[in-house]
């Protein structure tokens, strides 16, 4: 979890203390002052917020070009360049902006000055001004001939769709429901993410020419696996994990109304019920537990209730009206760990208080107590502690019976695999090696929950690797380790060639003497890109050269315990333009220049200097003189991103 600003120490940060006089590491401390063959070099590395993001987002790429250090080309604005530079790793940036618990945010560096980049609020306005804009894909027209079907409509099977049309290859998406979208669309509620942004970020990839979509169609059922095989080039399979585990308790199997949340969830979010039971206890911790204790505090139930809430649950009956004289349900949540440590974002957790929902913490359920005819009427919990990854009854823990009328397990899912047995690894997941390959079976492919049930933004970067592994085995190419930091990185040359400035060919360039060359025009000089290898830490930042300076929050619309019936307003409410650029502003560019000027500013020999602004572009924005430079290492330690270190420039 981010650090809180509240708990925060205020820092006088200092590179050195008094009296340090000498390296510390050898390899530095053996070349000094004007005796050195060290000279600064620029090295591009991962920033850790990238480097904690499941789909690998140049997160500090489009907080450069919305805080408007990086320039978008002619004719081309900077929410639209944004958006395209977000997109080549995830297609979704206004429905991840809202629901990503945001690893990057735990993992940004600013969390060691004041308090993170509020990463998923930028990323928000870059979708939101995307969907506002009418900004499309542009694929490119030449198509390889060679199509691909994708087994499931959820993120992971449109992320793969979009990866490889823009690679030139076509597919077509198959999915058992009536509409695309997965655990996006049936999982998550409308306040959380309203329909007509994911609409319109789904009908923006399927909208490409050379992505077919095919609904309501069941492989293994309406299509089998051998007319795939027969009539694909190769075959992703992204279904998604649809069943809910139920609560290890004896009796879970036999109490009709103990259910998974999955079925709860895809009932409501299909409109398909309207209210539920009077008492209502979910089990779980995570956000797709407070998913279901939120929406069951929203619609409520009736006064005169007398149904049986499993058979909407479960698709047996649909509420064809909603009536308006609901009153509110009576819902606890029960979680095995403290709720510090819930697996639920905390201000999910915070909401979901001041919705009136009742929550107890380091509990396990231990029995489902049933009346006469076998239906549940309470759920029996006690005080738990963990060992290991398993929860054990507290010696002489306090016991706890809460009485229910709906028991909802919200304690994980796995794949529905009825149909394409063949591809079940015996836990209802399909396997696959590191290219998300599935082994044992040429052509096959698996990506998202079916490999491991996690989060969005996981599915995301799995099917982009999914989607490059495929285009190697389609052109018959061998496939090579995959770097240590496997991200959709900055790429120089590109920017130098969208800026017109890259070098030159080598045989074009290249001098009798290739001695002294820093300034022919043949090579990118005195850089290196490590990114496929290196995350930067705070370490190596100059983090005294960033002052305080407060995050801008995004409100929260959420209902008190007497406001929540009928409640469906979003959630979240996005920045203001100026306030997003402002955050943005609050990057520290890990990994990369930003332009401050205090290498030039401190160079004692006036050896480090601005490139030529016809010469400048983002990653080249000084240079060094190396008949000047006497190797006295200021540049690197007041080099704020850690952008420069000393080395053999060249």
């Amino acid at each position: 979890m981010a650090t809180s600003p509240d708990t925060m120490k205020v820092h006088t940060f200092r590179r050195y203390e008094d009296d340090d006089f000498t390296w510390s590491n050898m390899q530095d401390k053996i070349f000094l002052e004007d005796t050195s063959y060290k000279c600064p070099t620029y090295i591009q590395k991962t920033p850790p917020c990238q480097g904690s993001c499941p789909s690998g987002e140049d997160i500090r790429g489009w907080l450069q070009i919305v805080r408007g250090i990086e320039k978008a080309p002619a004719g081309m604005s900077m929410q639209e360049y944004a958006f395209r530079r977000s997109t080549r790793a995830n297609p979704f940036p206004s429905m991840m902006g809202r629901v990503c618990p945001a690893p990057c945010e735990t993992g940004c560096n600013r969390n060691d000055v004041d308090d993170f980049v509020g990463i998923n609020s930028v990323e928000q306005y870059i979708g939101d001004s995307a969907i506002e804009g009418g900004f499309s894909f542009n694929p490119p027209e030449a198509m390889s001939g060679k199509k691909i079907a994708i087994i499931g409509g959820g993120v992971a099977g449109l992320a793969a769709a979009f990866q490889l049309r823009m690679m030139g290859h076509g597919s077509t998406v198959f999915d058992d429901h009536e509409e695309l979208g997965g655990m996006a669309r049936y999982g998550i509620p409308s306040y959380r993410v309203p329909r007509d942004k994911l609409d319109a970020e789904i009908a923006r990839i399927t909208d490409m020419e050379g992505v077919e979509v095919r609904t309501s169609t069941r492989i293994g059922r309406d299509v089998s696996v051998e007319e795939l095989e027969k009539d694909y080039d190769a075959i992703l399979w992204t279904l998604g994990c649809k069943n809910g585990r139920g609560l290890f308790v004896d009796n879970w199997k036999d109490v009709p109304n103990a259910v998974p949340a999955v079925n709860f969830l895809e009932q409501f979010n299909s409109g398909k019920m309207n209210y539920t039971a009077p008492k209502v206890v979910c089990v779980g911790g995570g956000d797709t537990s407070i998913d279901v204790v939120s929406v069951s505090r929203r619609i409520g139930t009736l006064a005169d209730y007398n149904e049986k809430p499993e058979e909407v649950v479960y698709g047996r009956e649909v509420h064809t009206e909603n009536p308006a004289n609901k009153v509110p349900a009576e819902v606890t949540l029960t979680s095995l760990f403290a709720q510090d440590q819930m697996t639920a974002a905390e201000h999910e957790v915070n909401d979901a208080l001041i919705e009136g929902v009742t929550i107890l913490n380091e509990v396990m359920p231990v029995e489902i107590l049933v009346d006469e005819n076998g239906r549940g009427v309470a759920l029996k919990v006690v005080e738990c502690v963990m060992e290991g990854s398993m929860p054990k009854p507290k010696e002489g823990g306090k016991e706890t019976i809460i009485e229910a009328d709906l028991i909802v397990s919200a304690i994980g899912q796995y794949g529905d695999l009825d149909g394409v047995e063949d591809f079940d690894n015996g836990r209802n997941l399909i396997d696959s090696d590191q290219f998300y390959q599935v082994p044992g079976k040429p052509g096959h492919f698996a990506a998202g929950d079916i490999v491991r049930p996690h989060l969005l933004t996981t599915a995301i970067g799995q099917a982009s690797i999914a989607a490059e592994s495929i285009n190697h085995y389609l052109n018959n190419e061998d496939q090579v380790k995959r770097p240590k930091v496997d991200k959709h990185h900055f790429d120089l040359m590109d920017k130098l060639r969208e800026a017109e400035l890259e070098p030159v060919a080598y045989e074009e360039a290249k001098a009798d003497d290739l001695r002294g060359t820093q300034h022919a025009k043949f090579a990118v000089h005195n850089y290196d890109d490590r990114s496929e290898h290196e995350i930067v830490a705070s370490s190596e930042l100059f983090l005294g050269h960033f002052e305080k300076v407060d995050r801008h929050l995004r409100t929260e619309d959420v209902p008190n315990s007497e406001q929540v019936i009928g409640h469906f307003m979003e959630r979240v409410n996005a920045l203001a333009e100026e306030q997003v650029v402002e955050e943005a502003g609050r990057c520290m560019s890990c990994g990369m220049c930003f332009e401050c000027d205090n290498c030039v500013i401190y160079c004692p020999q006036d050896a480090v200097f601005r490139v030529k602004k016809a010469e400048s572009t983002t990653g080249r924005y000084v240079d060094t003189d190396y008949d000047r430079c006497i190797g006295c290492h200021i540049c690197a330690d007041v080099c704020p991103t850690g952008y420069i270190e000393m080395g053999l420039g060249g």
